[in-house]
């Protein structure tokens, strides 16, 4: 049964790093995508001022450490192998913060990677008539081996070599995992066979430049911050202490009077749409229920009217009213529709509440001696609720407001790990609430169902992905710290998050993402401090 509205707060991740969210990190090993095998984490930071609840799919890093590594078969290590003579290289500039890198390797140095195929081959190929470890002629070593394999050894040897010193150009720029050789492999072995050179072309996202229309607008931020009435600690404390009262109390069956506010009944409730044909009677499955418990002072939170309709009804009685779904219903295809609502009152119950004074205080609330302590405590209580809101609320609304003050090219790469961030977050909760098995794991994680995610939420992802980055480039200019003592507490937290849910952890990626979600967390922090301001209670 759906008759509850829905609220029109915005629910959204923050992130607050200049490339990804962070907190103490959860993986779920089940869930990966094919493509990429890049497990899902969950990451939340208890502290520093306010719990930050952040979802996080193994991502870029943050603009400031960008290294390069080969997204190819060829691996790529840190450190650079001294090479025989200088590779030349062309740096040419590719749409979307991309770099083309044309890589021309002289003979010196593919006759210096030859020879050391050779020398590897020999030492393993068990060539018949040489002892092992004894020096073969090149000329059987590579008919033994054969010419193909020695030539394909030799380019990937090559690319091995030269690929770091060809990425020196963007260090300090390139995005992790964005590398792609994109010459062919055959187009390389080719050329090699007959030039006795080597020559390819690698694509690499670097760093996006951000800038700030007006120039340095974040520093006079103008913002308006709607806040729910449901979260005033005043309100919130009043329902809380009367949902207790009401725990304590009995439910006794009404017999002489119908509906009360107060009453809780027991609906059998149908619907239809309303059409001129009255011939063509369509059902809406989402409002029916049968044994529909209905509380009578939660009547604020179901479709208005509802409440209204049936108040007097008396058990074994029905009622038919005629209803309009508003166009803020959570339903898109029920806004604006009117329905012809059918509700048999089944039960109809009363509650025997026990007189509310401080006999009843330590059962209100354990450690309470009066009523008025009771009422202190539940409203300090609510009061740190509504802070927390408030801060989320406007944290949001600054982060709205600095995606549409910033231009930036968006590398491929960023976009999708930014969106594989969202949709594993997605699958976790879906598998959290259903508990998907392998077979339908394997079906939402399918580079197909990732894909189309991707491009329906293009827009979303990409203003997620400017926030960050003009937070990343905030940081940066307003020169803000934060202490090491900050860091240490908080990677402490995390590691001993990750024990305590018995998941495997990297300790200095844990690092990594902690002192980036205190960076967030102090420009945040910053931009509430210089901003303007304004809250309203909508």
């Amino acid at each position: 049964m759906e008759l509850c509205l829905s609220s029109t707060t915005t629910t959204r991740v923050l992130n607050l790093n200049p490339s990804r969210p962070s907190h103490n990190s959860l993986r779920n090993p089940l869930l990966h995508f094919n493509h990429t095998h890049r497990p899902f984490t969950f990451l939340k930071l208890a502290s520093p001022s306010r719990q930050f609840h952040l979802l996080q799919l193994q991502s870029p890093p943050n603009p400031s450490r960008f290294t390069a590594s080969a997204s190819s078969s060829v691996a790529t290590g840190n450190e650079k192998d001294q090479l025989p003579a200088d590779i030349e290289v062309k740096e040419t500039q590719e749409p979307n913060c991309s770099v083309r890198l044309s890589v021309q390797v002289p003979p010196a140095v593919c006759d210096d990677c030859y020879s050391r195929v050779l020398n590897e081959f020999m030492k393993q190929a068990k060539v018949p008539g040489f002892r092992p470890g004894k020096e073969v002629p090149e000329s059987i070593l590579i008919s033994y081996v054969g010419k193909k394999n020695v030539q394909k050894a030799t380019v990937e040897s090559i690319l091995k070599r030269t690929l770091p010193h060809a990425m020196s150009s963007v260090t300090g720029r390139a995005l992790r995992d964005s590398v792609r050789i994109v010459t062919k492999f055959s187009e390389m072995e080719q050329t090699y066979s007959s030039l006795n050179s080597l020559r390819y072309d690698v694509i690499v996202d670097v760093a996006p430049q951000v800038k700030w229309i007006p120039e340095n607008g974040y520093k006079n931020l103008k913002i308006v911050v709607e806040i729910d009435s449901d979260i005033d600690a005043s309100r919130a404390s009043e329902q809380e202490l009367r949902r207790r009262h009401k725990s304590l109390g009995s439910m006794r069956i009404v017999t002489d009077r119908g509906l009360q506010i107060g009453d809780v009944a027991v609906l059998d409730i149908s619907a239809t749409k309303v059409d001129q044909d009255e011939s063509n009677v369509q059902k809406i499955p989402s409002a029916e229920s049968k044994g529909f418990h209905f509380d009578t002072e939660d009547g604020d939170k179901v479709l208005p009217g509802f409440l209204d309709s049936i108040i007097g009804i008396k058990r074994g009685e029905t009622k038919s009213f005629q209803l309009v779904f508003p166009e803020s219903w959570k339903q898109e295809n029920l806004r604006g529709v009117h329905a012809q609502f059918t509700v048999e009152c089944k039960e109809l119950f009363y509650r025997d509440l026990p007189e509310l004074d401080d006999s009843l205080a330590e059962k209100l609330l354990t450690g309470c001696t009066t009523l008025n302590q009771v009422k202190e405590s539940l409203f300090q209580r609510c009061l740190e609720v509504e802070q927390t809101a408030r801060e989320q609320a406007t944290d949001n609304v600054i982060l709205d407001q600095l995606q549409k003050m910033v231009e930036a090219d968006i590398p491929q790469s960023l976009f999708e790990e930014q969106g594989r961030q969202f949709y594993g977050a997605k699958l976790l909760q879906i598998q959290a609430n259903m508990k998907l098995n392998e077979q339908q794991l394997a079906s939402l994680s399918s580079p197909k169902a990732v894909n189309e995610y991707l491009e329906n939420q293009k827009e979303n992802i990409l203003n997620v992905i400017k926030q960050n980055l003009a937070v990343g480039d905030i940081y940066k200019r307003e020169n803000l710290q934060f202490s090491t003592d900050e860091l240490v507490k908080e990677v402490e937290n995390s590691i001993t998050e990750f024990k305590r849910q018995k998941q495997e952890y990297d300790e200095e990626r844990v690092r990594e993402q902690v002192q980036e979600i205190l960076e967030g967390a102090k420009v945040l922090e910053w931009l509430r401090e210089h901003a303007e301001i304004q809250y309203i209670t909508r």
